[in-house]
């Protein structure tokens, strides 16, 4: 099997193109290793792609060396082409995908990753691209907002950008106009809520737990919206969201909306955002729809 390390060099606080070098000297496998240096957005999802066409008949495992975004375009130019196989080596700052695998530490052990056994997951897919974890819109998307502005002044995202994200949302976003339809039931009649999100995995934003109940193999999308709640309510009940706790939670009965589905319509006024595994996407119509099974991803045992 071929190796292909897709390496984002403005992943995390570091240099990640050194550590992945590093890393791959130190291993088993090195002399079946290759690396590939991203040049802009998207271009991990050009190139993984085109990589599989140009090798129909050679099974390539490609790792994603970055954060969520880079992985999450791995996945997108590996979805379709049954020679592919995707693995992460996670020096981003978020994460969050591989938290629903144990974290990120066990894949920083390259003959570990390597080695490990491929299982195919679930995608959701939005009009022509694909999560592999997340697609959130609220309160959320302005926390993502601050966060990707931060990485284009700065050239990475740092954990205090999330902090700040949170501030920003805490002024701008309490109160978010758009209705959400899971499966033929709408959700919120009235068109207003908090903030939702349809995840296939379980982390968001780098440390909250927004979906304890996510199996990323079940066919299914995990659907939670939370109602417009007041900022003094908010504080008091994130730690109880941010460790994942909210479904069960009495505190939460009055304002959670929880469903499991497998296709979501959302609606909204012009100029609406959404959040697709970090990425900001402006569209007030959308469709998300579970495919089962979609693409191979290879993790270390816990």
């Amino acid at each position: 099997m071929k190796y292909v390390f897709v390496v984002n060099p403005h992943a995390g606080e570091a240099n990640s193109e050194y550590a992945v070098r590093k890393a791959i000297e130190d291993s088993e496998v090195k002399n079946s290793c290759e690396i590939y240096i991203t040049q802009g957005v998207e271009d991990a999802t050009k190139f993984v792609r085109e990589y599989c066409e140009k090798y129909p008949d050679e099974t390539v495992r490609f790792i994603a060396c970055g954060g969520d975004g880079t992985l999450s375009e791995v996945f997108n130019g590996a979805v379709g082409h049954e020679n592919a196989e995707v693995s992460c080596y996670p020096c981003g700052s978020g994460n969050d995908f591989v938290k629903a695998y144990g974290g990120p530490e066990k894949f920083f052990d390259i003959n570990r990753v390597v080695k490990a056994k491929a299982e195919k997951i679930d995608l959701l897919k939005v009009g022509d691209r694909y999560s592999n974890n997340v697609v959130n819109f609220g309160f959320d998307t302005t926390v993502a907002i601050t966060v990707n502005e931060g990485r284009e002044k700065s050239g990475n995202a740092g954990k205090n950008l999330y902090t700040k994200g949170i501030v920003r949302a805490l002024i701008r976003s309490m109160k978010n106009q758009f209705k959400v339809t899971a499966d033929g039931e709408l959700l919120n009649p009235d068109g207003v809520a908090l903030l939702c999100t349809l995840s296939n995995g379980r982390y968001v934003g780098g440390s909250f737990k927004c979906a304890p109940l996510a199996e990323l193999n079940d066919g299914y999308m995990e659907v939670c919206l939370v109602k417009p709640i007041s900022r003094l309510r908010f504080v008091s009940l994130i730690g109880v969201y941010t460790k994942g706790e909210h479904l069960n939670n009495d505190k939460f009965k009055d304002i959670i909306i929880y469903r499991r589905a497998k296709k979501v319509e959302v609606e909204a006024p012009e100029g609406f955002a959404f959040s697709l595994d970090g990425e900001i996407i402006y569209r007030n119509r959308f469709t998300v729809e579970v495919v089962p099974l979609a693409v191979r991803f290879a993790a270390p045992e816990m």
